[in-house]
């Protein structure tokens, strides 16, 4: 179970236990006792990558920060984390009466509530995908996508 410690400036509380999934009871809201996970960030599902270019599509993403890749199921993700700019302190919605379409489709059935997912590749870094393209594909025919290696430092003796 994952605790949450209250505090301020001029005091602490006991942490919270957050109950498990089967803990709360069926007129509960397992939202009450999350971070907004869900509104923290979104996936997009891609076509999967076969080719030198789309590996450097997926990098050219990843260069703008903030941004992972998943597999789940054969299927491939571009993992966004970007906060919902109507996330309010508390964790609701700020616009809970006139949120997108998206949100109100969205249902606790099968989110990560648990913090026990697992993906099947994830990749966090522009360098891990060229690194799982260099294993996966064939090698490029004299050209990288990798920096030239620096000069080594001269030894002082």
């Amino acid at each position: 179970m994952s605790t949450v410690a209250h505090t301020t400036a001029k005091s602490w509380t006991a942490p919270v236990v957050k109950p498990r999934r089967e803990q709360v009871p069926a007129s509960g809201n397992l939202c009450e006792f999350c971070t907004a996970k869900c509104c923290r960030y979104f996936a997009l599902q891609i076509d999967a990558p076969t080719e030198w270019r789309d590996f450097e599509i997926i990098r050219w993403y990843m260069i703008h920060g903030d941004v992972a890749l998943f597999t789940e199921d054969d299927e491939w993700y571009l993992l966004v984390y970007n906060v919902c700019r109507h996330l309010l302190p508390d964790r609701r919605c700020g616009i809970y009466e006139t949120r997108p379409q998206i949100c109100r489709d969205y249902t606790t059935d099968e989110c990560e509530y648990e913090d026990d997912w697992v993906y099947d590749r994830y990749l966090e870094t522009p360098e891990q995908v060229i690194e799982y393209a260099e294993a996966v594909l064939p090698k490029k025919k004299g050209e990288s996508v990798r920096s030239p290696k620096p000069a080594l430092l001269p030894v002082i003796g």
